[in-house]
């Protein structure tokens, strides 16, 4: 899926319009039979479109004519020099120094939220779906039996949903909390004691975030966030799989198992 024309061995284009009218980029990225193209101006996020076609082949013969189009009407490649911020330079580090940065602005989790939604949306369309591919890397490895147990006696039952939002709530803490809590589940009873009488340690809102920016930035429904986030992250969003070492029904077990989380939830839950 190559064209030694057009594409040089590669399946991107990046080009550039300076003059004394212009000064905008425009960028198009191949991958099978669909193209995605960013563009706008230099030094912004710009907007991003996606479009599929009926196969590889006709997917490129059309990118080849839009790039032909624009290089008529004044573009040219891009030099490494002038790379503006449309792509993704959101790294793992930076998606928890957003979170830490937020926990600081508010003890409201809804007002560190929205600081944090701010943020993202002064960012490129694909440092928003980089967040959220992060994101979903770190949350998935949350899914563990551990986790399940310790949110069963916390909240006196744990439903999949409950137990998504609790994982949603436990990664939002920070990497700090979140680190400590996969090496041991009761590290969390300091933040715990920090909810007001009547919540929950539940934050579903945080697993929205990212798409929630997303629409409001660009216009666009979740169908179409979804279908770009799958195409821009190669996310296969596969389920990690958990064997239960504990039973529900059995408190014992329970007891022995997080005895610092029984004493103080196994017979006074949350909520």
């Amino acid at each position: 899926m190559k064209n030694k024309n057009v594409w040089d061995d590669n399946v991107e284009k990046s080009l550039v319009c300076k003059n004394l009218l212009s000064n905008k980029f425009w960028k198009i990225k191949v991958q099978e039979n669909f193209f995605i193209v960013s563009y706008g101006k230099v030094g912004t996020a710009g907007s991003i479109n996606t479009k599929e076609f009926e196969s590889a082949e006709l997917c490129l013969r059309e990118a080849e004519k839009l790039i032909q189009s624009k290089l008529k009407k004044g573009y040219r490649e891009m030099e490494a020099e002038e790379e503006d911020g449309s792509e993704s330079r959101m790294t793992e580090k930076e998606f928890w120094e957003l979170l830490s940065s937020a926990n600081r602005k508010s003890d409201d989790w809804y007002e560190q939220l929205e600081w944090l939604q701010e943020k993202l949306a002064k960012r490129s369309v694909n440092d928003i779906i980089r967040f959220d591919y992060l994101f979903n890397q770190i949350y998935q490895k949350s899914y563990t039996s551990d986790l399940w147990a310790a949110a069963y006696i916390i909240m006196g039952g744990c439903s999949d949903d409950s137990f998504d939002y609790f994982r949603a709530w436990l990664v939002f803490l920070g990497l700090e909390a979140y680190e400590k809590a996969l090496a041991n589940p009761e590290s969390i009873i300091p933040y715990l004691n920090e909810l007001e009488e009547g919540d929950v340690p539940e934050f579903e809102d945080f697993l929205y975030c990212a798409g929630t920016v997303f629409e409001e930035k660009t216009g666009l429904e979740q169908d179409d966030y979804l279908n770009l986030y799958w195409k821009l992250s190669g996310d296969e969003n596969k389920q990690p799989e958990m064997e239960f070492d504990w039973d529900e029904d059995d408190e014992e077990g329970l007891r022995k198992k997080f005895p610092l989380l029984w004493e103080l939830y196994g017979e006074n839950p949350m909520g």
